[in-house]
């Protein structure tokens, strides 16, 4: 199948699930709205399970891709760092599947697919890497954490800056997720963010 069509697919479930609970979302419906075979659906997740984990993981992904996005952008240490913060209060705002996954809350509304690996037999690729793992709320703070410390630190950064600004990047990651849960007014995660960067930072 064309990656396009599983992304179809994945954005049909998806579309689904904010319809219906999880429970309630049928195969069929996935497929016709996708405007493919229920077949096809199968081939390419093998079940609703395997339809749920392709979903969750594709989520996570696009949630990292906008951490990496914002951490990468030309501007200064302190204003990515704050980019970061407000991206992931924003995607768990905007997002039920990466508000669950970065809270750990899975309300009986959506699919809670266990987060470890499960056995996969699928022949394709994008599947079977859905059938490992998934991500924690601790696997994303860690994640998050180690990717802003690799964007924000220098080729001759010292040791002792770099677990300075590993804590640092992991006290912003961990304020963000705080902020998912318990979401402040408008504007105010960037001014929290400021408020606990270092003076060197901001």
């Amino acid at each position: 199948m064309m990656p396009a069509a599983r992304e179809s697919l994945l954005d049909a479930a998806y579309a689904a699930l904010l319809r219906h609970p999880w429970s309630s979302v049928r195969m069929v419906d996935v497929a016709a709205s996708a405007r493919v075979s229920r077949q096809t659906l199968y081939n390419e997740f093998g079940s609703k399970e395997g339809l749920a984990r392709a979903l969750v993981r594709r989520e996570a992904d696009g949630y990292l891709t906008g951490v990496e996005r914002v951490l990468t952008a030309p501007s200064d240490p302190g204003e990515r760092l704050t980019a970061a913060a407000e991206w992931t209060a924003a995607a768990a705002r905007e997002n039920v599947l990466v508000r669950a996954m970065l809270t750990g809350c899975w309300d009986d509304r959506l699919p809670a697919p266990p987060l470890s690996a499960v056995p996969s037999t699928s022949a394709v690729p994008a599947q079977r890497r859905a059938d490992g793992p998934l991500p924690s709320p601790s696997d994303f703070v860690a994640l998050v954490r180690d990717r802003a410390v690799a964007a924000l630190a220098g080729p001759g950064t010292a040791t002792g800056e770099v677990r300075e600004l590993a804590r640092t990047c992991e006290l912003v990651v961990r304020l963000s997720l705080s902020c998912a849960v318990a979401p402040p007014g408008q504007g105010r995660v960037a001014e929290l963010v400021r408020h606990a960067l270092p003076r060197q930072l901001r």
